[in-house]
This record gives C-alpha cells, sequence and structure tokens, in this order.
C-alpha cells in the first residue's frame, strides 16, 4: 500500500516595496513644482494685468486702504492656494507607491511630498525673485546715477545745489505785488534764512527769538511792513509744519503697509502649505483608486 509523503510546503514572503530605494520621489516632486510655478506664473501676470497686485492695486481714490489690501490679499491667496495645490495633486498622482505601508501611512508620505513641492517652488521663486530685484535694483541704479549727473549739471549752471528748504526760504523773501525790495544782494540772508529753517526741522521747531529774527529780515528784504513780515513768517512756518507731518504720515503708512504685506504674504504661505498637503493625498487616493476623469479627459478615437 502506497502512502502520501509529507510535503513541507514553504512559503516566501511578498516583496515589501514595489522599488528599493529612498521613499521620496524627486522626479515627481520636480515635476510638481515646475507645474505650480508655471501656474502662478500666469496668474500673477494676468492679476498685475488688471492691477490685482500688493504693489500695483489700481483703485479709485476714495476706496478705502482696507478693502484695497483686503482685495489684493484675496487674489494672492487664490494664486498661491491654487498653484500649489495643482502642483501638489500631480505629484501626488505621480508618485510610486511603496507597498511596505497601509493606507494612512500611503497617505501620510503623499502629503509629505505635496510639503516638499511646497517648499520647492518657494525656493525657485525666491531665486526669481532675487534675480528680478537685482536687475532691478541695476536698472534703478543706473538711473539714478543718470540723474544725479544732470542734477549736477544743472544745479552747476544755476550757480546752487539744490535745498529741500529752497520753496520755503523764496516764499519768505518773495515780494509782494507794488511792494518795492531793497537792490541789495540776498544771497547771504537766504542762506541764513535757509539754516534756521533746517535747524528747526531738527529739533522741536523753530524758536521764538528766530522767528522774530526772520520776520526783521523778510521786512528788510522784501518791503513788507513788521506786521506783515511776523504773518508772513507764521505762515511759511505752518506750511513747513504741514510738510514735515505729511512726510511723517506717509513714513508710517508705507511701514504699515510693508509689516501687511508681509503678515499676509506668511499667512497665505501656510495656508497654502496645508492646501499643498491635502492636494498630495487627494492625488495619491486617486492614483490608488485609479480615478480617470472619464468626462473630462476621455480618449477619443
Amino acid at each position: 500500500m502506497t502512502t502520501a509523503s509529507e510535503v513541507d510546503v514553504v512559503v516566501a514572503p511578498l516583496p515589501r516595496s514595489e522599488a528599493p530605494g529612498s521613499y521620496v520621489d524627486w522626479p515627481a516632486i520636480i515635476a510638481g513644482i515646475i507645474i505650480a510655478s508655471a501656474i502662478a506664473l500666469v496668474l500673477l501676470s494676468f492679476g498685475s494685468a488688471i492691477g490685482l497686485s500688493l504693489v500695483n492695486f489700481r483703485a479709485e481714490p476714495d476706496v478705502p486702504a482696507i478693502w484695497i489690501a483686503i482685495a489684493a490679499a484675496s487674489w494672492l491667496l487664490w494664486v498661491q492656494i491654487s498653484s500649489f495645490m495643482a502642483g501638489a495633486y500631480v505629484t501626488g498622482r505621480m508618485r510610486k507607491r511603496h507597498l511596505d505601508s497601509d493606507e494612512e501611512e500611503s497617505d501620510i508620505r503623499d502629503g509629505v511630498h505635496g510639503l516638499l513641492v511646497w517648499a520647492g517652488a518657494l525656493v525657485v521663486g525666491g531665486l526669481i525673485a532675487a534675480g528680478g530685484l537685482s536687475a532691478a535694483a541695476s536698472a534703478v541704479g543706473s538711473a539714478a546715477s543718470t540723474l544725479t549727473t544732470a542734477a549736477a549739471t544743472v544745479a552747476d549752471g544755476a550757480g546752487a545745489a539744490v535745498d529741500p528748504n529752497a520753496y520755503f526760504v523764496d516764499s519768505l523773501f518773495r515780494r509782494s505785488p507794488g511792494a518795492t525790495a531793497p537792490a541789495a544782494d540776498t544771497t547771504a540772508v537766504r542762506a541764513e534764512a535757509g539754516r534756521i529753517l533746517a535747524q528747526g526741522e531738527l529739533g522741536n521747531g523753530v524758536g521764538d527769538t528766530d522767528r522774530t529774527y526772520l520776520a526783521d529780515l523778510v521786512a528788510q528784504n522784501t518791503g513788507l511792513s513788521p506786521e506783515q513780515a511776523t504773518t508772513r513768517v507764521s505762515d511759511v512756518l505752518s506750511a513747513v509744519d504741514n510738510a514735515k507731518a505729511q512726510a511723517a504720515a506717509a513714513a508710517e503708512t508705507a511701514r504699515k503697509t510693508g509689516v501687511l504685506a508681509a503678515f499676509l504674504t506668511a499667512a497665505s504661505l501656510l495656508v497654502s502649505a496645508a492646501g499643498a498637503y491635502f492636494a498630495a493625498q487627494k492625488g495619491g487616493n486617486h492614483r490608488d483608486e485609479r480615478v480617470s476623469f472619464g468626462t473630462a479627459f476621455r480618449r477619443y478615437r
């Protein structure tokens, strides 16, 4: 009688991964970076053409600045989120799936690839912006050099350099219609008045002693009465104070605008990082589920 011999069955373990090596799929990441950068460039160019830009936003003069900032920030947020999510989705869809992980681990790896697309696109955009700023600085420097040369030529031809207080000094010694002024040269007097105004701008304004002295100089060199000269000095000093206040307000507005723009840019980048992580996970899910979007991308035969 023949009996069946026992047979030992050896089960070989399945391969743990489709491809050995790093879990980071750099070709897919580079593809996502290129797509994200291209989409951002297109959208930013379009937005700049219609004025939707933080540096060139066109609006009516009576539109509050807060609405201008909200509109420009919303556009920047849309551009960043949409471009990063598109690039991250492509990376998640194109990434090779390693079989040594469950669904949750695969989703995390897909999301990390989306973050790498976000970071890589930021580096590329930073390099492009740095190159553009260098070119712009070079162009501005050349233009400034040309303007300086032209200004020096004009100043040499006029015999005097441009003084920020020149207009206010001219206002002090401007003759009223019908008034007769002495024929003496007022160059030294004007220079002294300019120094008084400049010292007042550095301190807390022109003091009473200097005000009285300026009124005497104006009365002696313009033919105005002492009362009229005093009134003119007060008016010119008020104009100087207004100009200082306007310059300070403009500087403060520029500072606040810069802080707001930096904050909005950083916030939008953080939001776009979360969007890139989510989009890469969604791309990976569609890769695993073999979602084809047949209605939109059907084959034509």
